[in-house]
């Protein structure tokens, strides 16, 4: 993996705590009212193995997951691009929902090579 600055390691790590936070959030939301949460799931467990993967490149932190388990993690985060991108290209230059989504994306690539690299040994 690239050289990242420890500032960008510290976003990246926070933009996916909040991400899970976030999902989690609506996860029990929509538990509530008894609507599908199947998506909220699939994506809740690919932004959890995402984190875990930079947490393991960066702080060494031990990995549990399987060849399957990372496929499919990678196969969820690269299909959050475009909806992202498109909420980005809306949004107004200098906000604080452009940063939040600067940051968001990059952590997202991030976690996408890290797999990519792991992958690849």
């Amino acid at each position: 993996m690239e050289n990242v600055s420890n500032v960008d390691q510290l976003e990246s790590i926070k933009s996916f705590q909040s991400t899970i936070s976030k999902l989690e959030n609506a996860l029990s939301q929509m538990t509530e009212k008894g609507a599908n949460t199947t998506l909220v799931k699939k994506r809740l467990k690919a932004v959890c193995i995402g984190l875990a993967m930079l947490e393991n490149v960066w702080n060494q932190r031990p990995r549990h997951h399987t060849h399957e388990e990372l496929a499919e993690a990678r196969n969820v985060l690269t299909g959050l691009f475009p909806s992202i991108e498109n909420i980005y290209a809306k949004s107004k230059a200098g906000s604080p929902q452009r940063t939040l989504l600067e940051r968001r994306i990059k952590a997202l690539e991030l976690a996408v090579q890290a797999i990519d690299d792991l992958s690849n040994e």
